[in-house]
């Protein structure tokens, strides 16, 4: 069954709400009633369904019974949770990726247990002191992978591999979160590293907002879009109004709405439809109130840019693409 405007599932992004609490205790180990304000908070801005995000919680250090309450709380809140997020987790850091990677794992035991679709990781690393003094942390460099490392980039596809055979395993999509300066921070670089590693349930999450706010020359969006969606399986969306003087090498960013930024989102869709892209989708923003700004995301997302029918062409990609199958929270939403 392809997807439609009314059933496509949409996820809400996390990113707004605190990993620790006013007394530093992490939101691992709250109350359950602490998780249910939050879930509760999503499905009451209009979401079916959380991206979980594990700035948040981090469901890959949760207990077996910890994560069971944790999911008790979600199903009694009535809000799905299709997907988690690890981020900042590379399997190539030096001196952390053994504990990123072993993380890792336990974060695709977690979904799995969760009854989730999708985890989604990356090759980004953490925030630099000068990066978190900044308004918006993107501004200044951070972390580079090592161009033109063979080495490093063999450790990247074996690890992920690795990863990627771990979640097939268990029924789960893996995908790769585009980042700047790393083996996933160009269009070409990403395509490759998902066809180096070979398994058809590894695909891209072709972050672009993550590579048009830099403050420097960037890809023009729509060669990546057209380069990443054939090999694509989930989608972290959001948008940036951008700015350039390339004659005095200025470049100004900051986020917005995705109907108001500088992707194009209605022509980007085509595109993904184009090849074959039924994944999941997942709204996110940085800035203000976030949560808002993700649902009106998801309705522009619904009114504008997905199809309202089914009977559409759909290409053939070149990645699984999921269960394609809207669950029973996302049916009982609409």
């Amino acid at each position: 069954m392809a997807y439609t405007a009314e059933n496509w599932p949409i996820t809400a992004a996390l990113l707004q709400f605190r990993g620790t609490d006013a007394q530093g205790i992490h939101i691992n180990d709250a109350d359950c009633s602490a998780w249910a304000e939050v879930l509760a908070e999503v499905k009451e801005a209009g979401f079916a369904n959380a991206d979980l995000t594990d700035s948040w919680v981090r469901p890959g250090d949760l207990s077996p019974v910890r994560l069971a309450e944790f999911k008790q709380t979600a199903a009694s809140v009535g809000i799905g949770i299709p997907v988690i997020s690890a981020i900042r987790r590379s399997v190539i850091e030096e001196g952390n990726w053994q504990a990123n990677l072993a993380y890792s794992h336990r974060t695709i035991d977690a979904a799995a247990e969760l009854g989730c679709e999708v985890v989604s990781v990356g090759l980004h690393q953490a925030l630099t002191p000068e990066q978190q003094k900044q308004l918006w942390f993107w501004t200044v460099e951070g972390h580079k992978d090592p161009a033109g490392d063979k080495e490093a980039w063999g450790k990247a596809v074996t690890r992920l591999r690795e990863l990627g055979r771990h979640a097939a395993g268990v029924g789960v999509l893996l995908s790769l979160e585009m980042y700047e300066d790393t083996y996933l921070g160009t269009a070409d670089s990403s395509v490759r590293l998902v066809q180096d590693i070979g398994l058809s349930n590894v695909g891209l999450n072709p972050d672009l907002g993550n590579l048009i706010r830099l403050h420097r020359p960037i890809e023009d969006w729509r060669e990546m879009v057209a380069k990443t969606l054939p090999y694509s399986n989930y989608w972290h969306m959001k948008n940036y109004v951008r700015d350039e003087d390339v004659a005095r090498d200025t470049y100004v960013t900051m986020p917005a709405p995705m109907e108001s930024g500088l992707i194009n989102y209605r022509e980007a869709f085509k595109e993904a439809i184009s090849v074959g892209f039924q994944g999941i989708l997942c709204t996110e923003h940085y800035g203000g109130d976030g949560l808002s700004v993700t649902a009106s995301n998801q309705e522009y997302l619904r009114r504008h840019v997905l199809p309202k029918a089914d009977g559409y062409v759909l290409g053939q990609s070149q990645v699984d693409q999921g269960r394609q199958q809207p669950s029973a929270v996302e049916l009982a939403a609409v």
